[in-house]
């Protein structure tokens, strides 16, 4: 089985390196391959009884409870594309699979096997991202035009006239109420498998709930995380104790979940609970003292507490602070009704300035947060924060604080206990202008401060995309659809990486299926700072889905010097394949066309018939025809 972060190129590549190598050794083998556009080349249950061993090259989680019994060894997917043959003889000496578990595992938390693995800390945190983020668009989007259609203002806060709209909004609750469950139990559920589901939730419903240990707050998604890690380890340690043989039916329905649940949350409840409550029970007379400072001073600090945890308890203690002073100090409110919606809007901005940068479901998941920030709902930038911690929270912060600072100085005043542009609609704030103003300021500080990050950080999108149910290579589809001779050229005058995305960009001009070379270049370019796209075997396939382009095309050229790709195995790109599909309309054609690339590309006789090939652009047509 092979599988990579994205689904796309390494994926495939691996499978026909796997394939070639067993071939070539004289075993029969079956690759399953789990890509973009789904599982292919399933293994049946008769396959998996009647094979030695079974060969794990994946940098994702994948589901091994199907190989117990089976000898299988797990190994990052560069493994299976750079070391083949020797995975094939190290498999047959592999340990037996004993049961269940989440993922390949067998590195170190972080790294992996020497870096080339995902580490299952990671691998759990996205887990669980993915499993909230219908609770989060459900939940807020109900919440949102629930307020929109019915809500009006009251110095208690927004009620609701029709109790159908307070049903809609009561329904949204149930999905945020359950949103900080979901992700703690997905990711205890990543780590120690079914077993860990109801401590990790149970778990993240007591760090949500702050009631149990006295405080008004909670934990937020941060307790969530925490919990989540906690039961999916406490699991584990449960499972490796030894216990009679009678007893093993009933552990990891009864014993494991019942011991695992009641210690999680009652550790968290008297050990975590307990110093939570004080700490930000002294925050708040801390705020207290602040209110005769300076206003931008003391919106600075309402801006970043509100942006910190996106209605944890640093939030929440923010927030209650201005919602206890708003018949007397309404300016406070104002403050924080600022800052309120900055991280959700920030966050969405971020994905339409540069889409390149996010996954598909990020995107998807910034125009919800785009709508749910108009209405005050500052859980919308959850996942962004969960997936992306080290990066959003900062970014969400400055852009709080710079909202917070421009409401307490225009002494902009919020007269309920709700936030964001929705309270303005209403009639609810005096200074509306300025209160937009530092909304839109603080949402472009969040944005441009996250892009910033991002590049810098050169991080991968970290959200799960979602997989696709469409065959992929063999489908019927053909590379020629998409490549001409106008597309294809012999001999590549570029020397380096940007200088050659350039001509290629340029090639792809002359199919007249480009409406913006730069804006092409700036795409393709956005897509390598986030991971070279030079596969190794000589071979390079920058893409780019981007509305430059009117519909999907593919350009070819060969390099004779080679260009420095930054491929893992060193070589330089002789082969360079350039890829481009519009945006939104284009749905995984992209997917597509690299998945028939990087199976028909491991084969070292087509690498070298391109390679050797003479005469103009149709010759090289000729070859790449057999693409498909």
């Amino acid at each position: 089985m092979t599988a990579c972060p994205t689904g796309i190129a390494h994926t495939y590549m691996a499978a026909e390196k796997l394939a070639q190598a067993a071939q070539a050794l004289g075993h029969a083998m079956k690759v399953e391959t789990q890509g973009s556009i789904g599982a292919e080349n399933v293994l049946s249950e008769r396959e998996i009884a009647e094979a030695d061993g079974v060969i794990v090259a994946a940098d994702k989680d994948v589901d091994l409870s199907r190989f117990a019994g089976k000898r299988v060894l797990s190994v990052g997917v560069a493994e299976g594309i750079h070391h083949p043959e020797r995975l094939i003889r190290d498999v047959l000496e592999a340990p037996v699979h004993r049961g269940p578990a989440a993922g390949a595992g067998g590195g170190d938390l972080f790294g992996g096997v020497g870096g080339k693995e995902r580490g299952s800390v990671y691998k759990a945190l996205m887990n669980g991202v993915s499993y909230m983020i219908p609770f989060v668009v459900v939940g807020g989007l109900l919440i949102a035009v629930s307020l929109a259609l019915g809500g009006r203002t009251t110095p208690q806060g927004i009620v609701f006239d029709s109790s159908l709209w307070q049903s809609v909004n009561d329904i949204g609750v149930i999905g945020f109420t359950l949103m900080i469950p979901v992700l703690s139990g997905y990711i205890a559920y990543a780590i120690g498998d079914r077993p860990a589901l109801v401590p990790g939730m149970v778990g993240g419903w007591v760090a949500s709930h702050g009631e149990l240990y006295d405080s008004k707050a909670g934990a937020g998604f941060i307790g969530a995380i925490a919990t989540g890690f906690l039961a999916g380890y406490l699991v584990l340690w449960i499972k490796k104790v030894r216990v009679p043989d009678f007893v093993r039916p009933v552990m990891p329905i009864i014993v494991i979940p019942v011991v695992a649940t009641t210690s999680l949350c009652l550790f968290f409840v008297y050990v975590i609970g307990r110093p939570i409550a004080w700490v930000f029970e002294h925050l708040t007379s801390w705020l207290g003292g602040l209110t005769g400072t300076s206003a931008a001073l003391l919106g600075v600090v309402l801006g970043l507490m509100i942006s910190f945890d996106m209605g944890g308890p640093v939030n929440k203690t923010a927030f209650l602070f201005g919602a206890g002073l708003v018949s007397k100090n309404p300016e406070v409110m104002g403050m924080c009704a600022a800052a309120i919606p900055v991280p959700p809007l920030g966050q969405g901005l971020a994905t339409l300035l540069r889409r390149p940068l996010f996954s598909a479901q990020e995107r998807e998941t910034g125009l919800a947060a785009l709508f749910m920030g108009c209405f005050g709902i500052t859980e919308g930038a959850i996942p962004f924060a969960a997936a992306r911690p080290a990066r959003v929270i900062p970014a969400n912060m400055a852009g709080g604080a710079v909202a917070g600072a421009v409401a307490g100085l225009a002494a902009v005043q919020d007269n309920v206990p709700h936030g964001g542009p929705v309270v303005a609609v209403l009639g609810a704030v005096e200074g509306v202008p300025m209160f937009f103003v530092a909304i839109a300021i603080g949402t472009v500080v969040t944005a441009l401060t996250t892009i910033t990050l991002m590049m810098a950080g050169k991080g991968a999108p970290a959200m799960p995309a979602p997989a696709v149910g469409a065959a992929a290579a063999g489908s019927g589809a053909a590379l020629s659809g998409h490549l001409t001779a106008r597309t294809v050229r012999p001999r590549l005058a570029a020397r380096g990486k940007e200088a050659a995305i350039r001509e290629m960009a340029g090639l792809l001009a002359a199919s007249g299926a480009v409406t913006d070379v730069d804006g092409l270049v700036a795409a393709a370019l956005a897509r390598e700072e986030l991971g070279t796209t030079g596969l190794g075997e000589e071979i390079a396939i920058p893409h780019a889905k981007t509305d430059a382009v009117s519909e999907p095309v593919v350009g070819f050229a060969r390099s004779e010097e080679g260009i420095e790709w930054g491929a893992l195995d060193g070589t330089k790109a002789r082969l360079i394949f350039m890829i481009a599909v519009p945006g939104a309309a284009a749905g995984d054609e992209h997917l597509r066309i690299l998945a028939m690339l990087s199976r028909k590309l491991m084969d070292p006789e087509f690498r070298e018939r391109l390679l050797s090939a003479e005469g103009e652009a149709d010759a090289l047509v000729r070859v790449l025809q057999e693409v498909r």
